[in-house]
Parts: structure tokens; C-alpha cells; sequence
């Protein structure tokens, strides 16, 4: 039966995935052809792939844009993940890269090797959000070291109970559900979590409202995604305060800002392609819209917008043609809006 659930919400996940992959990939009605007044090369296009957590903040930016704009651009997209992400970018197939965490020393190497320049910008803030099924009435809180009890690779096959997570929590079936492999909420969560990649006995999905309904609809569940997915969610789940050592500290905004609530607190990005930014105007007018109008729809989506400083700084660094990483291209644990901030200063 566990075996049949499993392979159920991978199924669904599948297809939502291809239903969403032929939703902002798909060009003229099939069977048409470009009409001779638009020639390709004079189309304003803007081509969008990466993260899930930062999808939400992309689609609506790229749909008021557009609302505002007199002569639209046709924005596509996707969220593969900011791994899966980061290859097409990488590969030069994509102008902008959505991204949950900064890019990785493998990615450089990847974008180095096919000349791929690109502009670093941070846009949110994330609280990345432990949740449960509403009815685990046992469990409140949760300590790292109880997450890494739960997801490390020694727990496959062996931690199945909460009971063996804390005593007193009772003897129900624990179902974990996460991020897929190629998602940068894994790769931040199983680097400070656990230190190293998780068990693979979990339901995994690069489609974060597939993990809202497998977690909200399974008893004894519990996964983790981006604070706007339980924000947008909050009646169907429960979030659980994560304790790091000074005390459960729930992941609100206001603990965000006060940099408390840790280890999973965490920066957002785009990545945009340098030579898209210097040849394509739809691009360039797109991110500068971006930058511009990200305080306000971040917080409507339900991130942590960054300071006015943060992203005027964002502004210039797009403007100077800076290109590169602030980053070392390895995790960066416990970043607070203040580090992200002096990291973003280099250019000045």
C-alpha cells in the first residue's frame, strides 16, 4: 500500500509538471506558423526557468509588467528547480535563472565552459517553512537535530514512527514529503539540516502544491517549502517552530528580520544572462521592472522583501554590467538581510 501511495503522488506530480512545462513553453497554437509581419528575431520574449520558491514572485511580476506595459513581452515561465534551473541557464537556454540559493562552484564551472555571463540579483527573503497535517495535534515545535533524526540518510528504512523522533510523540506512521533533487530548497535544507544529501524514501516533487496537498491530505505527514506555499495554505496546514538551540522560534516575517529564526532563513535570487541583459531590451526593461516593484509583490506573495538599499544597490549592479557571484559557490548557512546586504555592496 505504501509502495502504491508513493508511486501515486509521483504520477501526479508527473503530470502536473508536464502540464506546467506545456503551459509556459508553448510558442503559436500548434499548426500555426509565425506571421510574416513578426519575424522571429524582432519578437520581445523573455525565457524564465528555476526555482519553485521564487516562481510565485517571477509569474506575477511578469503578469503585472504586462498589465502596465504598452508594448508586451512574452514572458515564459517554468520551475524546474534551481538545479535543473541553472543547466538550462547554464547552457545558454534560458534569459533569467529563478533561484533559492546562490549558484553552486559546479554551475560557475558550467556557465564559464559555454561563456555564459551573468548578473547576480537578490530579490527576497525566505523563511523555509517545516509544516504538518492539521491534525498532528502532538507536534508544535521541532529541534534541527530532530530534522536531521528524521532525514538524514541512516533514518531510510529505519525511522518510520514519530515516536522514534521524540519520546512521547505518539506511535504513528511518519510520511515525509520534500523538494525534488534538483530544487535549491533540497539542496539548502538536506546542507543545513542534515550536512549532506537526505533519504531518498520520500515523496518528492519539484511542485510545491503538490507537497501542500500530499502533506495536508496524509495524516502523520510532514515536508517543507518556501513560506509563501504554507502562507497561501495556512487553513489546510501547520507550521511547526524550529528550534536551533535558544528556542522554538516560529518562521514569520518578523523573526526573519530579526535574523532568529535560523538555520532556515534564506536569501532569494535571479540570475540573468549578461549578454541577453546587453542585446535583448525585453530583458533589460523586464529586470529593471523587477527590481523595481519586487518590494511590494514579494510581500503580496508572501516572502520578506529585502531594504529599499538592498535592491536600489541590485539596481546599480544591473546598470554597471557587474557580472559574477558575491558568493563562494558553496552553502550559505544562516545569511542574514544584513549579510546578503554588504555582499550585494561590491560594485559601490
Amino acid at each position: 500500500m505504501a509502495a502504491q501511495f508513493h508511486q501515486g503522488w509521483l504520477a501526479l506530480g508527473l503530470s502536473l509538471l508536464v502540464a506546467s512545462c506545456s503551459a509556459t513553453t508553448s510558442g503559436a497554437p500548434e499548426g500555426t506558423s509565425p506571421q510574416p509581419d513578426a519575424p522571429v528575431q524582432q519578437r520581445r520574449t523573455v525565457v524564465i526557468d528555476g526555482s519553485s520558491t521564487v516562481f510565485p514572485i517571477t509569474e506575477a511580476i511578469a503578469a503585472s509588467y504586462n498589465a502596465q506595459a504598452s508594448n508586451p513581452v512574452e514572458v515564459e515561465v517554468g520551475f524546474s528547480g534551481t538545479g535543473g534551473g541553472f543547466k538550462k541557464f547554464c547552457a545558454g537556454q534560458t534569459d533569467i535563472s529563478d533561484a533559492s540559493r546562490p549558484i553552486s562552484n559546479e554551475e560557475i564551472a558550467a556557465c564559464d565552459a559555454n561563456g555564459v555571463r551573468y548578473y547576480e540579483l537578490p530579490v527576497a527573503f525566505d523563511a523555509l517553512t517545516v509544516v504538518v497535517n492539521p491534525q498532528t495535534a502532538w507536534a508544535n515545535d521541532i529541534t534541527v537535530a530532530e530534522l536531521k533524526k528524521m532525514w538524514e540518510p541512516t533514518a531510510q528504512g529505519r525511522i518510520r514512527n514519530w515516536s522514534q523522533v521524540r519520546p512521547g510523540w505518539p506511535d504513528q506512521p511518519l510520511t515525509l514529503f520534500g523538494p525534488g533533487l534538483d530544487s535549491g530548497t533540497y539542496d539548502y535544507f538536506s546542507d543545513v539540516i542534515v550536512g549532506q544529501g537526505t533519504r531518498s524514501d520520500f515523496v518528492a516533487s519539484e511542485d510545491d502544491d503538490l507537497l501542500v496537498r500530499g502533506v495536508s491530505q496524509t495524516p502523520g505527514a510532514l515536508g517543507y517549502f518556501g513560506l509563501a506555499y504554507f502562507e497561501a495554505n495556512a487553513t489546510v496546514l501547520k507550521a511547526l517552530a524550529v528550534d536551533s538551540g535558544s528556542g522554538p522560534v516560529a518562521p514569520t516575517v518578523e523573526n526573519v528580520v530579526r535574523a532568529t529564526y535560523q538555520p532556515l532563513a534564506r536569501p532569494l535570487f535571479i540570475y540573468v544572462n549578461y549578454t541577453s541583459a546587453q542585446r535583448n531590451p525585453a530583458v533589460r526593461e523586464f529586470v529593471e521592472y523587477y527590481l523595481k516593484t519586487a518590494p511590494e509583490v514579494v510581500q503580496e506573495v508572501g516572502y520578506i522583501p529585502l531594504t529599499e538599499e538592498a535592491y536600489n544597490i541590485a539596481l546599480v549592479n544591473f546598470h554597471q554590467g557587474e557580472a559574477g557571484t558575491a558568493f563562494d559557490g558553496q552553502p550559505q548557512p544562516n545569511l542574514t538581510l544584513g549579510e546578503v546586504l554588504r555582499k550585494t555592496k561590491r560594485v559601490n
